[in-house]
């Protein structure tokens, strides 16, 4: 079986990881290569219920929802042929993989299997500027957070262009997130051409700059330009396409552009201002329009409410750190998890045994050689030294097990992660506990023992999502079974 991470993807407790001061408020894992079966198990395979957004009919890629050591991420997967030389696209990965900043929503890894690109980037639960803004069900957004949003959008530009990053690819209400605390973030997926020769700017020219009409190449002004129409989105609550932006501020009445959702309830002045820096952005020559600077500076001069939080002004809950426990009752494994008990899991592998690895191998006649007698008989002696708690010989004859390739048991690298945690590697038992899970992706003792490792890596709230994630499993398995 091929390995279900890359040496760069382990992750490392989130309090070691060296924080920018500009760095998001909640830290992040730092930059990694994934494997593409670490991303198949994180997404179900990249199941179509996983699908968060797609670029229209002929989507040159798809974004899925995944959740991976308990943390939610956004998998960008793109068409085989987008960029036929991996290299290249590494290097790009790279390159927005350093960005880091609390306007951003940062890209987080990468993958380049095969024929497979894949960017990872950090979650983003609480929809889009377009959703809140064009197809809103409870209210619409207030006049305060349309400016903030306004003034992130500006902050990433100025911070992404500060960081040799000045393009960024068909910029609109869609890549504009917000994050658990509702807070506006621009997608980092914008700051990677869609393929390597950078010509997949946009499947519809109608939401293009006038410029990219004329010579189809994207410039720093281009995306001045495209904030521009984003600026009219936020006054207007309506979608404007590039191609009808200037006609929009012809005519000069604000009162007729702005969103009649607001009910007045928005300061003249500070509209003119923000349709005014609109209209600057809008300039046919490129040359006209203002930099990044500029436009912070005019817009952070307009917050009036910066002690407000975000989720407040857009009418969403309070994000609450997940309980320390599972809202349900633990079961028995689950309860020694949760206590770091790992006599009780030892226990409780040696009484289940290999029950749970019936049908991850199939072996025909053939298949039993010298070579399975060997692989089985080093499992039998692993055994008996893991019934013995002689952990260290139990990891060698484990190791000989599984290094032969001829069977894959999840139970093995259960097994195998506890002795690593007596051991006091907790490191490779993440590993052996997340290498359970690629080989049987709803085991709930994979997720237990993953809840463990990363308790004993101080990372105390990855660790408490993964036993509510375990829980939940086992109490849908019991379930079944009553059936």
């Amino acid at each position: 079986m091929g390995s279900c991470f890359s040496k760069h993807s382990i992750p490392l407790p989130y309090d070691t990881v060296p924080s920018p001061s500009n760095a998001s408020p909640h830290n992040l894992p730092p930059f990694s290569q994934f494997s593409l079966s670490d991303l198949k198990s994180a997404t179900a395979t990249f199941s179509s219920d996983h699908i968060i957004s797609e670029s229209g009919e002929k989507a040159p890629n798809v974004v899925y929802k995944g959740n991976r050591n308990g943390r939610w991420i956004a998998v960008k997967r793109f068409s085989k042929s987008a960029w036929p030389d991996p290299k290249q696209f590494a290097d790009e990965a790279w390159g927005v993989g350093k960005l880091r900043h609390h306007s951003v929503a940062n890209l987080i890894g990468y993958c380049c299997d095969g024929d497979e690109r894949l960017l990872v980037a950090d979650y983003m639960p609480n929809d889009t500027l377009a959703k809140h803004l064009f197809h809103w069900e409870n209210h619409t957004i207030e006049w305060s957070m349309r400016l903030r949003v306004a003034q992130s959008i500006a902050e990433a530009l100025h911070y992404c262009s500060g960081q040799a990053h000045p393009l960024y690819h068909h910029l609109n209400a869609y890549r504009v997130l917000f994050d658990q605390n509702g807070n506006p973030r621009l997608s980092c997926f914008g700051l990677i051409k869609n393929s390597r020769d950078g010509k997949s700017y946009s499947t519809n020219l109608a939401y293009t700059p006038p410029e990219y009409l004329r010579n189809g190449r994207v410039t720093p002004e281009s995306v001045i330009f495209s904030f521009g129409t984003v600026l009219l989105d936020l006054l207007s609550g309506k979608h404007i396409p590039p191609s009808h932006a200037l006609d929009m501020i012809k005519g000069r009445n604000i009162q007729l552009l702005m969103d009649s959702h607001l009910e007045g309830n928005f300061s003249t002045e500070e509209a003119t201002v923000v349709f005014d820096l609109a209209s600057q952005c809008l300039q046919y020559e490129p040359r006209e329009r203002p930099k990044t600077k500029d436009l912070v500076t005019t817009l952070s001069a307009l917050q009036l409410k910066p002690d407000v939080p975000s989720y407040v002004m857009l009418g969403i809950p309070k994000h609450e750190e997940a309980p320390t426990t599972p809202q349900h009752p633990l079961s028995p494994f689950g309860d020694a998890c949760s206590r770091m008990d790992l006599t009780a899991v030892h226990q409780i592998l040696l009484m289940t045994h290999y029950r749970d690895d019936e049908g991850t191998n199939e072996l025909s006649f053939q298949e039993w050689t010298q070579q399975m007698r060997d692989v089985l008989e080093a499992r039998k002696s692993g055994d008996l030294a893991f019934r013995d708690k002689d952990f260290k010989t139990s990891i060698e004859y484990y190791s000989q097990f599984i290094d032969g390739g001829t069977m894959v048991s999840p139970t093995v690298y259960a097994r195998r992660s506890l002795c690593y945690l007596f051991c006091d590697q907790p490191d490779a038992a993440l590993r052996d506990a997340m290498q359970a899970q690629c080989v049987y992706p709803d085991w709930p003792t994979a997720f237990y023992m993953q809840s463990v490792a990363l308790s004993k890596l101080n990372m105390t709230k990855d660790a408490s999502d993964m036993l509510s994630e375990a829980s939940a499993l086992e109490e849908k398995r019991q379930q079944g079974k009553g059936h």
